[in-house]
């Protein structure tokens, strides 16, 4: 997949005359950013919106071509902490490019966000997951094929080389267990795999994902939480599983399928984001 990656200079430009053109509307200071994937708008139930921007009157800004996703930015609070929230997200495999796919991460950060906590719908490859449950992750791998920070770098955002040895947060992981436990929800631990998508894998596909080393497989989250690396801010990530993905009785999955699934598991990871949240804001 080839990209015309624009100059440090350009990429700046274009986040902030994004944040600038939030700004025109509200000088609301965010403290937490939020990423809600496919099917998983019903935290926005909870949070008491001041500013609802859409996507496309956001200059730069990537629109979803999914059903499933919303495209909106909301600003409001949340358990006593001021949030941003992107209600829907884009993928590469839309044909955006990966930096366009984390151009929001971006902005959120300039918006003053110190922490990303990031969902997403997934298949299970380990066999003690079920349809339904939820899954904080503990590490990634990145099977897209692309990733964000190639090409010039912006050291004004981060360095060259960030580091990602543990790119989810551990004290945010915590937070997360501890919800999970006040809520009686089984939160499971384990590792995300992304892939380049649409199509769903393939039975043996499946079986090697499993041989590497990954629990769930989604489209998605990776690049976004690369950036949010790149730029210093804290991560946590929760996968709602929404198919399960054993070969030998694999069956065939549509979308509302997914839809209905996510669904199931929305008040879990409702629960556990606003926990987290609300610990963020206790300081």
């Amino acid at each position: 997949m080839e990209e015309n990656i624009p100059d440090p200079g350009t990429q700046v430009a274009q986040v902030e005359e994004a944040v600038a053109s939030i700004r025109e509307r509200t000088q609301f200071q965010s403290q937490v950013g939020l990423i809600l994937g496919t099917g998983l708008g019903q935290l926005t139930q909870e949070i008491d919106v001041e500013y609802r921007i859409p996507y496309e009157s956001i200059p730069h800004c990537p629109v979803s071509t999914v059903e499933s996703h919303g495209g909106e930015l909301l600003l409001g609070t949340l358990r006593g902490a001021p949030v941003a929230c992107m209600k829907g997200r884009v993928h590469v495999y839309e044909g955006y490019s990966a930096r366009q796919v984390t151009f929001p991460v971006r902005v959120m950060a300039k918006l003053g966000i110190g922490s990303l906590l990031v969902s997403n719908a997934c298949g299970c490859m380990n066999p003690d997951y079920r349809r339904g449950d939820v899954m904080l992750l503990s590490d990634h791998i990145n099977l897209q094929g692309v990733n964000p920070l190639v090409g010039p770098n912006v050291d004004a955002w981060g360095p060259r080389f960030p580091d990602m040895s543990e790119p989810y947060d551990v004290e945010l992981r915590q937070y997360a267990m501890q919800a999970a436990k006040a809520n009686s929800i089984q939160l499971h631990e384990g590792v995300y795999v992304s892939v380049l998508g649409p199509s769903l894998e393939t039975k043996a596909e499946y079986k090697f994902l499993r041989a590497i080393g990954a629990d769930v497989v989604g489209m998605s989250t990776t690049p976004e939480v690369t950036v949010a690396r790149h730029m210093n801010l804290r991560v946590m990530a929760v996968s709602v599983i929404t198919d399960e993905c054993f070969p030998d009785t694999l069956q065939p999955l549509t979308l509302e399928d997914v839809i209905e699934a996510a669904g199931i598991a929305e008040p879990k990871l409702a629960a556990i984001m606003s926990g987290v949240v609300e610990k963020l804001a206790q300081g």
